[in-house]
């Protein structure tokens, strides 16, 4: 050591938990949610036809998987979501869509009404990597706007759904990599 060494002053570390936010999850994190730990298990994209983008994140905790999306506009809007069978939407909603282009503009499930929101087109990435699949989304929530319901068109015939609500960023805790 010599002597300018004395008096150098030491160069900040990077903070490694400085990154740990719930937009920056990465496949094999971990966080806490609703009482239950989750693990980050797969990343996709929903790259929108208007350049708009929604970041979403496969959860699996024990037996159960869920869907956090992002969503940014003017702010961040966060949902947390699991599949649904279509079915349990309507026997006649499919053909609706067959039909008409678009599902009704209300949809009724477990005893609540839905209301139709947005409707958008794009691409979903599987990892967020090209080359993307084409897909067509309804966006519908109820009177509240906290209970959320979406319809998913893939191709002609497959339809995927699933229901969620609004979830704030702060809710989520023990956001840790995989050691």
């Amino acid at each position: 050591m010599g002597f300018k060494d004395l008096f150098k002053k030491d160069k900040p570390q990077p903070d490694p938990l400085r990154e740990l936010t719930l937009s920056n999850l990465k496949v094999g994190y971990f966080l806490d949610y609703d009482l239950k730990t989750w693990e980050v298990t797969a990343y996709n994209v929903y790259d929108f036809s208007e350049g708009d983008k929604a970041h979403e994140w496969q959860l699996k905790s024990s037996e159960e998987t869920v869907y956090l999306e992002l969503e940014s506009d003017d702010e961040d809007f966060w949902s947390w979501n699991r599949k649904i069978p279509f079915g349990s939407l309507g026997s006649g909603l499919k053909e609706h869509i067959q039909q008409h282009g678009d599902p009704p503009d209300e949809i009724e499930f477990e005893r609540m009404t839905y209301y139709l929101e947005e409707t958008a087109g794009g691409h979903f990435l599987k990892e967020g990597k090209e080359p993307g699949r084409e897909f067509l989304r309804w966006s519908f929530a109820d009177e509240s706007g906290k209970k959320l319901l979406e319809i998913e068109q893939w191709g002609e015939n497959n339809f995927e759904a699933s229901a969620g609500e609004e979830v704030e960023e702060y809710q989520f805790t023990n956001i840790l990599p995989r050691s």
